[in-house]
C-alpha cells in the first residue's frame, strides 16, 4: 500500500494544493495531507482551522487524510507508515529547495521517497502567500481557492 505525506503550511489551501491532491489520489492508495503547524512562518490561520478548511476543501475524496503535526516530516511518516514524500513544484525556482529537502528527507528518512508533481498550468501561479496579500488588500481571490477558503479570508480580513 503506498501511504503519501503531503506536507505544508496550507495557509491557506489553494485550488493549486487541491489540483495535486486530486491527480494524487488517482495514483496512490492514501494520501495523508500534513498541515504543520510552522510557528516561525507566523501563519494567518491557527493550525485547526487549517485543517478544518483543508478537509472540508478535499472531503469529495475518500482516500485523503488531513491531519495537523509539529514534528520533524521524516518522524511523522515514519508515525503513519508512510512509504512517500509528496511535494509540489510550480516552477524552476522551486526546484533547488526541493530538491535540499528531498535529500534531507531521504538521510532522515531513507524509507521514504520523494516525488513532485507540478499543477495545472493555469494553476502554476498560485501560492498562498499571494493569496493572503491580495485577499488582506479587498482583491477577489475566488478563482483561486475554494469558497470555503474565500469566506474565512474575508472574514479574517474583515471585508
Amino acid at each position: 500500500m503506498n501511504i503519501v505525506v503531503y506536507p505544508g503550511t496550507f495557509d491557506p489551501i489553494t485550488n493549486g494544493h487541491t489540483d495535486l491532491v486530486e491527480r494524487a489520489s488517482k495514483m496512490f492508495d492514501k494520501i495523508i495531507l500534513a498541515v504543520a503547524e510552522s510557528p516561525k512562518k507566523s501563519p494567518l490561520f491557527p493550525l485547526e482551522q487549517r485543517v478544518k478548511l483543508a478537509q472540508q476543501c478535499l472531503a469529495h475524496l475518500d482516500n485523503i487524510e488531513v491531519v495537523g503535526f509539529n514534528n520533524l516530516l521524516a518522524t511523522f511518516a515514519k508515525e503513519h507508515n508512510a512509504n512517500i514524500f509528496l511535494r509540489g513544484i510550480r516552477a524552476v525556482s522551486d526546484f533547488e529547495f526541493e530538491f535540499q529537502l528531498a535529500d534531507m528527507n531521504r538521510r532522515l528518512a531513507p524509507e521514504v521517497e520523494s516525488v513532485f508533481l507540478t499543477p495545472a498550468n493555469h494553476l502554476s501561479y498560485i501560492s498562498s502567500t499571494l493569496i493572503r496579500e491580495i485577499s488582506a488588500l479587498k482583491g477577489d481571490v475566488s478563482e483561486f481557492v475554494n469558497p470555503l477558503v474565500v469566506k474565512a479570508l474575508n472574514e479574517h480580513f474583515k471585508h
